[in-house]
């Protein structure tokens, strides 16, 4: 099964995945992009499900994160990144964005 794996939007238009993603040196930005694809071919072994939310760890450098969420059954939603020296600080970040993204949904579907 494969994936649409979008970046969640806040509603400036700003990607919290994205300013992440930029702060990432060239070779750490590949490891990423890798987990990335990874992910649109519907391979989720490294990621560990909680909260509502997913953490695809990446064993390299730091301990690299990428918190996600599926919306539905065919929908990633890309919520940030991280490593491990920061992991409670953005897993909380990453719930509250991915609650936010529900409630916004949910407002969007009343209003149509």
């Amino acid at each position: 099964m494969s994936y649409q794996v979008k970046e969640l939007l806040l509603p400036d238009g700003s990607s919290p995945y994205a300013a992440w993603f930029a702060t990432l040196d060239p070779l750490a930005a590949a490891k990423i992009r890798v987990a990335v694809a990874r992910m649109e071919q519907g391979n989720l072994s490294s990621v560990e499900w909680f909260r509502g939310i997913g953490e695809y760890k990446i064993d390299w450098g730091p301990g690299y994160r990428i918190y996600l969420a599926k919306d539905g059954l065919k929908v990633i939603v890309l919520l940030g990144g991280g490593s491990k020296k920061r992991q409670q600080k953005d897993i909380d970040e990453a719930v509250a964005l991915w609650e936010d993204y529900k409630r916004r949904k949910a407002q969007t579907k009343k209003g149509a």
